[in-house]
């Protein structure tokens, strides 16, 4: 039995009008989404190789250009930092906690210098700085 055919086969010329308003929406949308505000302060961390890690419980603090200090995504007074980092140490329960300071390639030396002597007093006794690896080394040679 043979079954007769409903679908007609298109053999007129195809619109070109839709498939452009489709592309022009596409291209409002992502221009637009691309201007949106995302929050947070951008921090450009400095490029390194071949630095060490830590495999210690660690506290994450960074440091803005500016010198204002972030500490658990949000700003924080140098010290009510201090306070913090010491309820962090007492946390720890005698494990020695390592302090990853994440500051921007514009921060200077005095302001690090402070975020570490604030972590020496509160009882944290290492400090390591985070970097980006180096984009150009090979992945064997890092």
């Amino acid at each position: 039995m043979k079954f007769p055919r409903n679908a007609r086969i298109v053999r007129g010329h195809l619109e070109i009008a839709p498939f452009a308003s489709v592309f022009f929406l596409l291209v409002i949308f992502i221009s637009l989404s691309s201007l949106m505000y995302t929050p947070g302060v951008k921090i450009q961390l400095p490029v390194a190789a071949n630095l060490p890690g830590t495999d210690k419980p660690s506290v994450s603090v960074a440091v803005g250009p500016d010198g204002r200090l972030y500490y658990a995504n949000k700003w924080i007074p140098e010290n009510e930092f201090k306070a913090e980092l010491a309820n962090q140490v007492r946390k720890a329960a005698g494990k020695p906690l390592v302090l990853v300071v994440h500051a921007d390639q514009h921060a200077t030396y005095n302001m690090l210098l402070g975020v570490t002597l604030a972590a020496r007093d509160a009882g944290i006794n290492e400090a390591l700085l985070a970097t980006l690896p180096n984009p150009a080394a090979p992945a064997g040679k890092r």
